[in-house]
């Protein structure tokens, strides 16, 4: 998954236990994956108030990516890094 985001421009840190493994891409962006379906925050909620999930099978890592990378820069729009976390502030 990694080096299908990177293709897309996205770079993400991976980690793995307990059977999942996690994706961090971006503020309220964390993709998690059983080894059978990648699972992510779309950034909706349900009439309930619930967050809606987006899902896409582990097997097709290329949408998943792509969908991913879509998501990671609607987040960028809505929450660009501080100059703090640039290292650009004095």
């Amino acid at each position: 998954m990694r080096i299908q985001l990177e293709r897309h421009g996205v770079e993400a840190d991976v980690h793995e236990g307990y059977g999942l493994a996690l994706v961090s891409v971006w503020i309220e962006l964390v993709v998690w994956t059983d080894g059978r379906w990648f699972r992510w925050s779309s950034g909706r909620t349900s009439i309930s108030g619930r967050p809606v999930y987006s899902f896409t099978p582990a097997l097709d890592v290329v949408t998943a990516a792509r969908r991913i990378a879509d998501r990671y820069n609607e987040l960028r729009r809505n929450h660009p890094c501080s100059p703090h976390f640039l290292g650009e502030e004095s």
